[in-house]
């Protein structure tokens, strides 16, 4: 790792959101970190599969993306979705405008939950787990289609309620881990840095280019305030870009254990002293950002974290499974998003620039680059 990372930061508005995307991506070093000669994987981010403002990849993030990779000469592009036990990646691709850019810029998407488009095998890392071997002591499964290709990882800038922010580290989760994935919630910062180890290992080229056009404030990573702050970061260090991202929401990144941990383990750079910014100037910025409270986070507290966290092999690996799925479930989809988020996006699109971006996208299908 060398002395100081590099994070490209550009500052942006709905007309130049597109060519923007494409100075980062240079600014970023993107061409030099992938490798050219093999099919570059962009994974986007579905946290919700309702099209919560900056709880998801956004259509211009994912637009955007695809033209700096094709103008940089990366033409073999496959978008990976994945599946949780609450997000439906069917549905979030669909009513975040995904499927016709998809289409017209002939990138084909493919599920990690496909048997027939790929495969999850053995894999046992070179580098030292901190949880992983732990939690699954009967072996890491990872899927086979990852080996031996790049991967652009398209997370949003927002807090999240089990590690202060979510950004390209998270963003691992989705596509390196199944849909029992939160079976390491209590060591999820370790899990992030052991996926990052990985990641480090099977794939030739990583970046990470995340959209703050507008960010996510509150509980996270679905149950947000949105506040617009026309801002896109890139990198190749995914430590560092997360950092710089904390530290734009107003969190000083090395008390975040999962930054501070991959600092530690020489995975990428987490003291913003040691990374240099290029493109727009951001030093003076600090939004103030909080981890918000409700009864999600209670419920998620008490089974990970809290008194009752002993009968997690109970419940969680189990067929009693389905009752705290079933509870998640019924209180986001059902009472979260028509009470009260459903009116927050609506809110968004109709008085925001970047709420109206979106709007566009749906009627139009895709804005032609």
């Amino acid at each position: 790792m060398p002395a100081k990372s590099k994070v490209a930061v550009v500052r942006t508005q709905p007309e130049t959101v597109l060519q923007d995307y494409q100075r980062l991506f240079d600014l970023a070093g993107g061409k030099k970190a992938l490798r050219p000669d093999v099919t570059t994987i962009i994974k986007d981010n579905i946290s919700w599969h309702y099209p919560m403002p900056a709880a998801n990849t956004t259509p211009w993030q994912l637009e955007g993306t695809i033209l700096a990779l094709r103008q940089a000469g990366f033409e073999d592009l496959v978008c990976v979705q994945n599946q949780t036990v609450l997000t439906n990646a069917f549905k979030g691709e669909d009513l975040n405008g995904y499927l016709p850019i998809f289409k017209h810029y002939h990138v084909p998407a493919l599920y990690n939950f496909r048997t027939e488009e790929m495969k999850w095998v053995p894999y046992r890392p070179k580098a030292k787990m901190l949880a992983l071997d732990h939690i699954y002591p009967e072996g890491i499964l990872i899927p086979d289609y990852f080996f031996g290709k790049n991967i652009v990882h398209l997370p949003t800038v927002k807090t999240h309620m089990y590690t202060t922010t979510t950004g390209a580290m998270k963003n691992a989760f989705g596509g390196l881990l199944n849909k029992y994935r939160h079976y390491t919630h209590t060591w999820i910062h370790e899990t992030l840095v052991d996926l990052l180890a990985i990641q480090k290992e099977i794939h030739p080229g990583l970046f990470a280019i995340m959209d703050g056009t507008t960010a996510g404030n509150g509980e996270g990573p679905r149950l947000m305030t949105p506040e617009v702050k026309n801002i896109l970061l890139a990198s190749e260090d995914q430590v560092a870009i997360d950092a710089v991202a904390a530290k734009l929401m107003g969190f000083d990144p090395l008390s975040i254990k999962y930054i501070r941990l991959a600092h530690e383990q020489g995975l990428g750079i987490g003291d913003v002293r040691q990374i240099e910014l290029v493109g727009d100037d951001v030093s003076g910025e600090s939004w103030n950002f909080k981890i918000g409270k409700n009864s999600h986070t209670f419920l998620a507290w008490l089974a990970w974290y809290g008194p009752t966290k002993f009968l997690q092999k109970l419940i969680f690996r189990t067929p009693l499974v389905v009752l705290p799925i079933a509870i998640s479930e019924a209180e986001q989809d059902y009472f979260y998003w028509p009470f009260k988020y459903k009116r927050v996006a609506r809110e968004w699109r109709e008085n925001t620039t970047w709420g109206k971006l979106f709007q566009e996208y749906q009627r139009r299908g895709y804005l032609q680059g």
